[in-house]
Parts: structure tokens; sequence; C-alpha cells
């Protein structure tokens, strides 16, 4: 790698002078390597997948890619994938234990949580006290 005026550009490395890995574009992985790569979600966060975008309307229209990408956006259905150590753990706050369960289709509200992409599939990481409903079928539920 070299900057600007072609001098080279030393490796990032850590205090203890071994390499910093670079973040970005990986290369294409096998399903199952690609699904260790999910991250566990620490204290009370939940990770969660979006549920795949019909690329077509129901009269059969292909939809834009932007219009594909904006309902990724401002989807409020998310399928719980992992559950933090420390979700629903105080019984003050939810008297009546967890609000949803991995395998969980819930409702949240636009645009929450943290959003990731992995191996360009988003996901989000919100907080325990963000579920709004358990969903049972999710087709169908649009964002109003």
């Amino acid at each position: 790698m070299t900057d600007i005026i072609g001098a080279a550009k030393p490796a990032l490395v850590d205090l203890a002078g071994k390499p910093i890995p670079k973040v970005g574009a990986a290369p294409e992985l096998p399903l199952e390597e690609r699904a260790k790569q999910l991250p566990t979600p620490s204290g009370y966060r939940i990770l969660c997948a979006i549920p795949h975008v019909e690329e077509k309307t129901e009269g059969g229209v292909f939809k834009a890619d932007i219009t594909i990408q904006h309902e990724e956006l401002l989807t409020t259905v998310l399928y719980v994938m992992k559950i933090g150590p420390d979700a629903y753990g105080d019984p003050t706050r939810f008297p009546s234990g967890p609000w949803c369960q991995e395998g969980d289709f819930i409702l949240v509200r636009p645009h929450a949580g943290t959003r990731v992409k992995i191996h360009g599939r988003e996901f989000r990481l919100i907080n325990d006290d963000s579920v709004e409903a358990v969903v049972e079928e999710p087709r169908g539920v649009s964002r109003a």
C-alpha cells in the first residue's frame, strides 16, 4: 500500500507488534463459515436478521434497488438470531419474563438498533426493551 506521494505505508500493528487485520470486503466463504462470523450479542442486546425483501410487488412489477434498500432500512419486522446473556435478566423490568426468544419474528420501531452488514446481509443489534411485539406470521406485515 502506498500513500499519495508513492511512499510505502507501514502496516498497522497493535501494542504487541502483531498486525491488525483489515476490515471490509472478505473473500467468499461457504455458508457454514459465514454463520460463524455472526457477532454474539453482549449484555442486554439481541442480534436480529432482516427478513428477505421481495424483489417484485404483488402485481409482479420489479422494485427499484433503492426501493428495496429503503424497505430494508425502515423495516419494522426482524428475526431474532441470538440473545445476549443479560437480556431480560431484570425481574423488576421484565416481571413476566422474556418478551421474545431465538427464532421469533418481532416488531420494532423503524431505524431501531445498530446496523451491521456481514457478507452483504444486514443485521441489527437491538436492546431487549426495543421489542414491541412478537409476530406469528411476518408476511403481510408492513410499516404504515
